[in-house]
């Protein structure tokens, strides 16, 4: 009976041993304690540490490259982050000893390490260490039941022992009535032979899973080596900081030049073909609320919504009534307050959200209205209200400039006009215009096939005729808007709500 026991015992320890292995030994040697297998064979927490933020790969931030962020319910990751999908990018920050700011450095795409072979034969193994520890879970609860079964049968196995060795010692001691007992015993152990024999073959099973389980361990190792053994805990507290610097970086390079349009992103189908949306362009990223202004003629209902999840549902907004009905969709929220042309008139107003009334009122000297100067498309847009990172601005024109138009920034406490430009491009041949960083962007058209034709440069009072394509995807624009806060363009497009991002160039001059 000692032969047996000790093989239920080798087994018992064996599989004690490969089971601690598994849950310990397998995890940190990829670096992996504590994480859930993803769908496709990899692991959360690779995925977390090397692609942060993003299910797609990385992003870019650079002094020629200014990408948007912005909170949508579900955007496509392509759309909003815009880059290679082969090789290595760039994502890094630093300044200059003037303070400017340079954004640099080299990291890997996530389709590119999708494809390092070393990836692919991680899964493999993956797949592999989920094998043996399924087998090892089926030995160990059949060495469970087995082990159950031999307690209940040692009391029995300690009876027959004790008559044997009786028997052994005087054999005459055994009567008829004895054998028959000592029969009747024999047969309630016989299925403990079976149980043997399952424990033999489950040492072969061990011996299999030991050879196994140490190929895992050598080749685990080779990759941990390869791959250099990172710390992944502490790369991803690095790439989170170095994020955070890239955000500030950002924020202090601010402008530079329109270069690229990304195709659109349509947030929301909802009201008639003309209307407006937007975010404040001036409040904290922390205040998300949307604004929404169906139509473009004698309206005086706003809608405010809480988030743009809200407004993509249509959910949870209060509904704003103007005293005085607005003319165009050239409306801007701009530091917590309403700015838009009054109906028939060339007034603006200013409406404070918070108060819900009017602070300000004040006529736009010699600008038309009333679509005696609108843009191509017509709908009262004589006069576009906008801002930028510069400033609030007023687009309109007038007869003594001959229709073309003309560029004015306000002054948003007083709605004074403290400088203006004549851009010498005809109002009425632009489909749409928008303002980046103090330059005027004009649009050749509202329908379909639309590009970014001229561009008015106020700081040098210059202006240079553009090639810059982007996809009019409902083929009639009737606004289109910058956020400066977002880097995002906003558009009406024939009843859907449709966001750009854009690529901004910035050149950094450094002496030496």
């Amino acid at each position: 009976m000692s032969v047996p026991m000790l093989k239920i015992g080798a087994v018992l320890s064996t599989m004690a041993m490969v089971t601690n292995w598994m849950s310990q030994t397998l995890p940190s040697l990829v670096g992996l304690n504590g994480t859930a297998t993803a769908p496709d064979g990899t692991h959360q927490r690779i995925v977390s540490a090397l692609y942060p933020g993003t299910d797609e790969g990385w992003h870019v931030y650079s002094s020629t490259c200014s990408l948007s962020l912005l909170p949508l319910p579900h955007p496509p990751p392509q759309a909003l982050y815009p880059g290679t999908d082969e090789g290595w990018q760039v994502y890094s920050s630093a300044s200059d000893p003037d303070g400017k700011c340079v954004c640099t450095v080299v990291a890997p795409a996530r389709n590119l390490c999708k494809r390092d072979p070393r990836s692919r034969q991680l899964r493999l193994l993956t797949e592999q260490v989920q094998n043996v520890s399924q087998s090892v879970e089926v030995l160990d609860l059949r060495t469970s039941r087995d082990l159950q079964y031999v307690r209940d049968t040692e009391p029995l196995l300690k009876g027959v022992e004790g008559r044997l060795n009786i028997y052994t010692a005087n054999p005459h001691s055994l009567t008829s009535k004895g054998l028959q007992e000592l029969k009747g015993q024999m047969s309630q152990l016989r299925p403990l032979s079976s149980v043997v024999e399952q424990y033999r073959s489950d040492l072969l099973t061990l011996a299999l899973l030991r050879g196994e389980v140490l190929n895992l361990s050598v080749t685990l190792t080779t990759i941990q080596e390869e791959v250099g053994a990172y710390d992944y805990e502490e790369l991803q507290q690095r790439v989170l900081l170095l994020e955070t610097r890239l955000h500030s970086c950002m924020n202090k390079l601010g402008c530079g030049r329109l270069t690229g349009v990304s195709i659109p992103i349509t947030v929301r189908a909802s009201g008639s073909r003309f209307g407006s949306w937007m975010t404040d362009a001036m409040i904290p990223s922390s205040d998300s609320r949307v604004w929404s202004m169906d139509g473009y003629y004698k309206g005086r209902r706003v809608l405010e919504f809480r988030t743009m999840g809200d407004f993509t549902r249509g959910q949870n907004f209060v509904q704003h009534l103007l005293p005085h009905p607005w003319a165009g969709t050239g409306h801007v929220v701009y530091n917590g307050s309403l700015y838009y042309n009054k109906h028939q008139s060339n007034i603006l107003v200013q409406y404070h959200f918070r108060s819900r009334s009017v602070l300000l009122q004040r006529s736009l000297s010699g600008a038309g209205y009333n679509n005696t100067f609108p843009y191509s498309w017509g709908g009262s847009s004589d006069i576009d209200l906008m801002a930028d990172e510069t400033g609030l601005w007023a687009i309109y024109t007038s007869i003594p400039n001959a229709g073309n138009i003309q560029v004015s920034r306000l002054d948003p406490r007083t709605l004074d006009v403290l400088q203006s430009w004549n851009t010498g491009f005809p109002k009425r041949s632009a489909g749409e215009a928008f303002m980046i960083c103090g330059t005027l962007y004009v649009t050749n058209s509202h329908l379909a096939g639309a590009k970014v034709h001229f561009a008015y440069h106020t700081n040098s009072s210059t202006y240079e005729y553009t090639d810059i394509p982007f996809h009019n995807l409902y083929s009639h624009i009737s606004m289109m808007d910058y956020n400066p806060r977002e880097r995002a363009l906003y558009t009406w497009n024939n009843g859907h709500q449709v966001i750009y991002n854009v690529t901004l160039f910035h050149v950094i001059r450094s002496d030496g």
